[in-house]
């Protein structure tokens, strides 16, 4: 990006941040002026406040999360409530919310267009048959065979198959990211994109406009257009007052032809290869499914498609192998899932905290933050009390240091209960993976933090008895030796940063 673009870019996102701001300013003094003008306003505005507390403890919610807002209520008791309500009851997100219902309701067919694997999964890991009911029976994301999957271990080897894969589209390539920046890794996609176009594949990208704030101007889909690729941007960062800001597009899926797909933690942008170091050496990972498998990311992808462009689609005119068998090998059982902010099914965190409660030897976790609601920690704890080798890496070097300084004040806890804490040293680590007793495995997108597991759309795979269970596992060890542990004496603080933790821990849900 030129310097003059780049400017114009900041300026924009300035001025609608400061919007923002004063639309804020403005109901917060409108408030308070007419509080202090009146005896009867303030105490009305005051019952309000009360209302709006008992309103938020009463909804089904996390608990982290009522504590916080009764909290922010409580401090600012006229203004609280009114502020509450504003952000909690807007008709823009209630809209956005039943339009998704819809979308998903009317797609639930096509995720068994390919045959499922359900009464064979039972039967061969019946150690796990209630996780895997539940992501298929309740949430509808099928359970396949005849999917062969590929763990990555670094960002540059998974971009390389990437662009493999890229190079033989015949139909379609779908790409949906957080963060899309213009360098060496999308420059490198960008003309295998264009090239595929050209010669009339169907290409697609859905990028998230908060992810992408300072790296892509508002014109980029006219760019992307001239090329010959459709492109929709997720929730444009608008100047207006929203709790919709809050939502945003954090999966990280592509899909080439419905045959082959990938998710994880990788973002389009250099640093995620290591051409720019920002923190030390990055670490990420991702996984490709061939096969059954990759249709559900494939479908995934096109349900957000018909959320940000207002059109149906026909999901059996993308489906893979209509005309010819599927030539994946059995490579044990796949099963790809998704998670919306916009229902009260936090499917992330129950796919964590099931793998946590079935884990019996060993439960090893890598996650860039670490800042989690209680269920997860108690489950974590639980586990370690019960003999089992919990062993979770986090970075050395953060990209954000506030939060890594709150993910300290976790760790106390943690490692009082047995859980073995470590660090990578060699820079910053982003993946986000499970892997217990060499039977299953998750790789996705989603951190261990309140946005990741509440308020982002985010997707991840399950593997039960895959070739990648193993491959995930042989990562985490080698990772290990990169790593340093962390103590009890290493997250002894004094008063002061103490209570700054402690406090900071009841604003960890807006964080």
């Amino acid at each position: 990006m030129t310097k003059g673009r780049f400017h114009v870019l900041l300026w924009q996102r300035i001025l609608t941040t400061v919007l923002i701001a004063i639309q804020f300013w403005l109901i917060v003094n409108l408030l308070v002026v007419r509080s202090n003008g009146s005896v009867i306003i303030q105490a009305t505005l005051t019952v309000i406040g009360v209302l709006a507390a008992f309103h938020a403890m009463a909804r089904k919610d996390k608990s982290a999360y009522k504590l916080t807002m009764v909290f922010l209520i409580l401090l600012m008791p006229i203004v609280g409530g009114v502020i509450y309500i504003l952000f909690n009851m807007q008709m823009q997100r209630k809209g956005l919310q039943k339009k998704l219902d819809s979308i998903e309701k009317e797609g639930k067919y096509a995720f068994l267009l390919l045959e499922d694997s359900y009464d064979e999964a039972i039967k061969e890991t019946r150690h796990y048959t209630p996780e895997i009911r539940y992501l298929q029976k309740y949430n509808g994301f099928p359970v396949y065979q005849h999917t062969q999957t590929q763990y990555y271990a670094t960002g540059e080897s998974a971009f390389k198959a990437m662009i493999t894969e890229m190079e033989k589209a015949e139909k379609y390539i779908f790409m949906e990211f957080f963060i899309v920046e213009e360098g060496v890794m999308w420059d490198a996609m960008l003309e295998i994109l264009k090239q595929k176009a050209s010669q009339g594949v169907d290409v697609r990208l859905i990028y998230d406009d908060l992810g992408c704030l300072l790296l892509l101007p508002s014109s980029y889909r006219k760019t992307l257009q001239e090329f010959g690729i459709s492109s929709r941007v997720f929730n444009p960062y608008r100047p207006f007052l929203t709790t919709l800001h809050n939502n945003r597009d954090h999966r990280k899926i592509l899909s080439i032809d419905g045959k082959v797909a990938f998710t994880g933690g990788l973002n389009i942008a250099d640093e995620y290869i290591n051409q720019r170091m920002r923190f030390g050496h990055w670490k990420d990972s991702a996984v490709m499914l061939k096969g059954y498998g990759a249709w559900s990311l494939t479908l995934m992808f096109l349900e957000m498609w018909s959320l940000v462009d207002e059109k149906k689609e026909r999901y059996e005119d993308y489906l893979p192998w209509q005309e010819e068998g599927c030539w994946a090998l059995h490579d044990g059982f796949v099963q790809p899932y998704s998670d919306s902010p916009m229902d009260m099914e936090n499917v992330s965190e129950h796919v964590y905290l099931r793998i946590i409660e079935k884990a019996q030897n060993y439960l090893y976790i890598t996650t860039p933050y670490l800042v989690v609601d209680s269920s997860l920690i108690s489950a974590l704890v639980l586990a370690a009390k019960s003999g089992v080798d919990v062993r979770i890496i986090t970075p050395y070097i953060p990209d954000k240091k506030l939060v890594h300084f709150m993910s300290r004040s976790y760790y106390r806890e943690l490692i009082q209960a047995g859980v073995r804490i470590f660090e990578y040293t060699n820079g910053f680590i982003h993946s986000k993976t499970f892997v217990s007793d060499d039977e299953v495995a998750t790789v996705g997108t989603v951190n261990m933090d309140f946005r990741s597991l509440y308020l982002h759309f985010e997707c991840g795979v399950c593997m039960y008895g895959s070739r990648a269970v193993k491959e995930v596992h042989e990562d985490f060890l080698q990772t290990l030796r990169e790593s340093i542990e962390i103590t009890k004496k290493d997250c002894h603080v004094g008063f002061i940063k103490k209570s700054a933790q402690d406090l900071l821990r009841i604003f960890a849900p807006l964080i």
